[in-house]
């Protein structure tokens, strides 16, 4: 069984790539962007790398969404996430 925080860290990688599929950016696109190497997206989508949040930040901006936007979307998950447990 996994932990909330897996399940969150899982939905928090699904939101990062459908931002950037809504985009219409490439990981190649991305990475150029942010001034990094395309698989450095690919591993931070994957969830093999974890951003700090100066990193979701920068990514927030290359891509085109807004962070708290994205935030409040993944706590919204948690939170449906969590009532089912009950």
């Amino acid at each position: 069984m996994k932990s909330g925080s897996d399940e969150t860290y899982e939905r928090f990688q699904s939101l990062l790539l459908e931002a950037r599929k809504k985009s219409g950016l490439s990981q190649q696109e991305v990475a150029d962007k942010l001034g990094r190497p395309q698989p450095y997206v690919s591993k931070c989508e994957l969830g093999t790398r974890r951003m700090d949040v100066v990193e979701f930040l920068k990514m927030a901006e290359a891509v085109g969404f807004d962070p708290i936007t994205f935030l409040r979307k993944l706590r919204n998950g948690w939170e449906e996430a969590s009532a089912d447990t009950l």
